[in-house]
């Protein structure tokens, strides 16, 4: 089988996945940690988990693809409902699954792409992961406004994502993951999940953030 057929089959089995039913109560938030066990799970096509994620968006600077200097949660994110993955350019396997299904994510979105809700794809891999080389691989994915691509100096990389709970000392051992959230509160897919899945939560999201502005707009 070759790239194209593998990296096909892949991304099928990651569409053709469920997710258990989750609760996005306001109960306890657990820290959701991929073991290597569980990675090998989803890689051998078992259903993605989800659980709610503690998520610290760290201060760090960092660059996007066009090298200006940015911070993910004041400059990235803002009070945007944000979709984030973990990517590096020359992975062949995992990476172009995510990246796909972003693609199509980006697509379902619409205008509310960079107005609502931000696409955030950060390299575990930035010694090597220039702006230039993000912007490069974004274009393969037609990646438009909205969708930010991020890399940086290594310690402040890798403390960004230490916050966000995608650090791992090897960046080709990095589990498939990705999480939706905002200010309220952020959920963890690891595995495949589908487009449904993804923009399934972006909704809830946004269906919660009308709720509560209704209840304020009536508590006056």
């Amino acid at each position: 089988m070759d790239r194209t057929h593998c990296i096909a089959a892949l991304f099928a089995c990651g569409l053709a996945a469920g997710v258990p039913g989750v609760a996005f109560g306001h109960g306890e938030v657990h820290e959701h940690a991929a073991s290597a066990d569980e990675h090998q799970r989803h890689m051998a096509g078992g259903a993605p988990a989800a659980s709610a994620a503690r998520v610290v968006l760290r201060a760090n600077p960092l660059l996007d693809a066009s090298g200006k200097r940015v911070r993910l949660a004041k400059d990235v994110i803002g009070d945007r409902i944000a979709v984030v993955n973990f990517i590096y350019t020359n992975c062949t396997t995992v990476c172009p699954v995510t990246s796909a299904t972003f693609q199509q994510v980006q697509n379902r979105l619409g205008e509310s792409l960079g107005r609502d809700v931000v696409l955030v794809s950060v390299s575990v891999d930035p010694l090597r992961d220039t702006p230039e080389r993000l912007h490069q691989y974004a274009s393969r994915y037609e990646a438009r406004a909205g969708w930010v691509w991020l890399t940086g100096a290594k310690p402040d990389v890798d403390n960004v994502l230490r916050g966000l709970g995608a650090y791992t000392p090897s960046f080709e051992d990095h589990p498939a993951a990705v999480l939706v959230g905002d200010a309220s509160g952020w959920t963890r897919f690891l595995g495949f999940p589908s487009v449904e899945q993804l923009v399934g939560r972006v909704e809830a999201i946004r269906a919660a953030r009308a709720g509560t502005g209704e209840m304020a707009h009536h508590g006056h």
